[in-house]
């Protein structure tokens, strides 16, 4: 019985990594969707985010299952409720890279980022996608050290963002306010991603050290 118990166990951490790689995967075909404006690109990440809702589901109700049957404490009980925050942060991300999306769709045939910002935008998506891969190792190996880099990590999202609403809060800004009402959506949603990605890590250290880090990630 102990046997199988672990082994369920591992294959949920399993599957949260399968599913951080899915949200990364995500991000990547939004960016370049919102990029290119490629409406059969922002397409499949809409249609896409079905299969990450339900691999949430699945891993909310074999959790939910092993605490009814097992009744788990210490640590055990710990890699349990940490794999539903997990599965929920990794779903709220892929929200986030649909949410991009939708904007691609909505603005299609036009370019939903201006020249000018669009560097900013190709930055975020590459340091998206390198949040959400670290964050899937951090699942796997449970390296504290490396869960902690994340936060660090992170500062460069925070950076782009910033250096967004410069850009928007310039007098020379010459797009007017539903250009600039889309850079802000936009920014934001890549900033919750990064902080996503800090609060799976942040998850990690806890189930592996029992501390935790307030305040939590909020909703996106």
């Amino acid at each position: 019985m102990r046997e199988s118990y672990v082994e369920e166990l591992e294959d949920i951490r399993s599957c949260l990594v399968e599913m951080a790689n899915t949200v990364g995967s995500q991000m990547s075909t939004a960016t370049t969707a919102l990029l290119d404006a490629d409406v059969a690109l922002a397409d499949l990440v809409i249609a896409g985010d079905e299969q990450l809702d339900a691999q949430r589901e699945s891993i909310d109700q074999r959790c939910f299952t092993l605490l009814a049957r097992q009744q788990p404490v210490a640590t055990d009980l710990r890699s349990i409720v940490t794999a539903t925050r997990i599965a929920s942060d990794l779903e709220r991300m892929g929200d986030l890279a649909e949410h991009i999306a939708k904007v691609a769709r909505m603005r299609f045939p036009d370019q939903a980022v201006p020249q000018e910002v669009r560097p900013a935008f190709l930055e975020a998506g590459h340091v998206a996608e390198m949040l959400v891969a670290k964050a899937g190792t951090v699942i796997a190996t449970r390296d504290v050290d490396a869960a902690r880099e994340l936060e660090t990590d992170d500062d460069a999202m925070d950076l782009i963002h910033r250096e967004l609403f410069r850009e928007l809060l310039s007098e020379k800004w010459p797009y007017g306010v539903e250009t600039a009402i889309d850079i802000t959506l936009l920014g934001r949603y890549y900033e919750r991603f990064g902080d996503h990605a800090v609060g799976v890590a942040r998850r990690v250290v806890y189930l592996v050290t029992g501390e935790r880090h307030v305040p939590e990630v909020s909703q996106p």
